[in-house]
């Protein structure tokens, strides 16, 4: 099961995304379900089996895995601060 700081590649085009494009978890629920964000900002949340059918894990970011998400105004905003600049290299991991 993919956790907090899984590093993703799309399988399917998604969220104005095409395949292939990279994301990373940044929140997690109790019921296997997973929050994402992606490199164009966008974001969204994949239940247990939307994760298998649209999500290839291909690496860990340790950084976002000690990620506290509060809300999506401060996702946005440390998005934006370049929180999440230092996993975007890490994106290129095959």
């Amino acid at each position: 099961m993919m956790k907090l700081g899984s590093i993703v590649k799309l399988k399917v085009p998604c969220l104005g995304n095409p395949v292939g494009s990279m994301g990373v978890c940044y929140e997690e629920y109790s019921n296997g379900g997973r929050s994402f964000i992606f490199q164009n900002r966008n974001y969204d949340g994949f239940s247990a089996d939307e994760q298998i059918s649209f999500l290839n894990e291909i690496g860990l970011s340790p950084k976002i895995s000690s990620y506290k998400f509060k809300n999506v105004l401060s996702l946005s905003d440390d998005f934006r601060r370049g929180f999440f600049d230092s996993p975007l290299s890490e994106w290129n991991m095959e």
